[in-house]
């Protein structure tokens, strides 16, 4: 039972969720540690690109959990962290960039290919949908051949 117990246990542990931050970084105050995981969770690692820095295990991202918490321990605010942060490895470090500056373009940029094939889509359908001309009508040589194709 042991033996099963021990297979089980290693067959699932990739799908465990893996945090780098480790016990020496941990603050002694719930709530402050709290503030400092989620300001954690918004940042990009600079080297991972992929992963925050609560994720990752890089050592610019372990300096960056350190800075964080200093900086809420100084008394900073959420937005001072993320500010003091951004002044130095600039909004790269931003999952989500905000939307001011050249960064509005980003913004705009999805929404407004969206109606611009929005709007294609509605002139095409609107311009297929107008009624044809009808074609001429059939001279009497092509409806007696017509009706010798038809009769074979």
């Amino acid at each position: 039972m042991t033996r099963f117990l021990l297979v089980l246990m290693l067959a699932f542990a990739p799908l465990s969720p893996a945090f780098a931050v480790q016990p020496d970084e941990v603050l002694a105050d719930p709530a402050l540690e709290a503030r400092a995981r989620a300001i954690s969770r918004d940042l990009r690692c600079p080297v991972c690109q992929g992963e925050s820095i609560d994720d990752s295990n890089a050592p610019i991202s372990r300096d960056l959990r350190l800075v964080v918490r200093e900086r809420i321990m100084a008394g900073d605010t959420d937005a001072e962290v993320i500010d003091f942060v951004v002044s130095r490895y600039g909004e790269f470090v931003l999952f989500n960039p905000r939307a001011e500056g050249a960064n509005l373009i980003l913004w705009l940029a999805g929404p407004g290919v969206l109606l611009l094939g929005g709007l294609g889509a509605f002139l095409y359908i609107r311009r297929r949908g107008q009624a044809v001309a009808p074609a001429e009508a059939l001279t009497a040589d092509e409806q007696a051949r017509l009706r010798e194709l038809m009769n074979k």
